[in-house]
């Protein structure tokens, strides 16, 4: 069978895309949608998001080292994208989708309350890779909606 030689590049998509909100250390929360985002082992739980450095969320999470991962649904769908066109730097993205901040429990950075799940994190280490740094964390506590069958939700 014949095959094709591709250059090396992109060719597992990173699924799925999720909204990661944190906290400056003036307390103006910030939203970034995220598409390298995953496991990275199960014991101990631990996930991994990778952002460039000319993002401006990416000296934030840097600084403070703690962020929410939020689970996006068909719902978010329009959240979503536009947490991942508008820079922070800008304007405040809860405000202008009218979001719900709720408080976390182990890290200052808040949940999304729309959310059907959220992962509190704190970050272990951060590994330079090339177009993006890999932020390696811990998760400390995950949240999800009550009385909601995860099958009944509509994920991206």
């Amino acid at each position: 069978m014949a095959k094709e030689l591709w250059k090396p590049g992109n060719m597992l998509y990173p699924l799925p895309v999720v909204m990661v909100s944190m906290t400056d250390a003036n307390g103006r929360h910030n939203i970034i949608t995220i598409g390298w985002a995953g496991t990275v082992c199960t014991n101990p739980p631990m996930v991994s998001i990778s952002v460039r450095p000319e993002r401006y969320s990416y000296s934030i999470l840097k600084e403070t080292r703690e962020f929410v991962i939020n689970l996006t649904t068909k719902e978010l769908v329009y959240a979503t994208d536009y947490c991942g066109v508008k820079s922070g730097r800008d304007v405040d993205k809860f405000h202008e989708l009218q979001l719900v901040p709720m408080t976390a429990e182990k890290v200052n950075a808040p949940l999304i309350a729309e959310s059907p799940v959220n992962i509190e994190c704190k970050v272990r280490d951060i590994i330079p890779l090339g177009s993006h740094d890999l932020f390696w964390r811990t998760w400390w506590r995950c949240t999800r909606m009550r009385n909601i069958w995860m099958k009944s939700i509509n994920f991206i």
